[in-house]
């Protein structure tokens, strides 16, 4: 049964940093295998906030361009991060993780395997 588990959520002060991490269990993601994360606001559709396929490389909302950065490890490949610094109050969501899209741009959202997610708070 594959599973992703989100960690790392949590509340603080505008400007603060956390790092959200991703595992997945029960498959093997290839190095290629696109992981990414979306987060969902109250009363706010769901929107991609950022996705990799391996390497150094990574896409972007524009809403956190410059502020978030996602990362694989490269020994566990079942794994992702999102180390976001200078959060805002406008970044209070539930964030989820993604693996493996089955067609179109990443932000549309159509992943094979979704985590249960993990609350962020960022107070002002």
């Amino acid at each position: 049964q594959v599973r992703l588990v989100e960690s790392g959520g949590g509340s603080v002060q505008a400007g603060g940093s956390l790092r959200l991490s991703c595992v997945g269990s029960g498959v093997t993601y290839s190095s290629t295998s696109t992981m990414a994360w979306f987060r969902q606001a109250p009363g706010k559709e769901r929107e991609g906030v950022a996705a990799t396929t391996g390497g150094s490389f990574g896409y972007y909302a524009d809403s956190v361009k410059g502020r978030f950065t996602i990362s694989r490890d490269n020994a566990k490949k079942n794994t992702v991060y999102l180390q976001m610094n200078s959060l805002k109050p406008e970044d209070t969501a539930m964030y989820y993780c993604a693996a493996v899209n089955m067609g179109g741009a990443w932000s549309r959202g159509n992943f094979r395997d979704w985590g249960q997610g993990t609350q962020v708070t960022v107070s002002s």
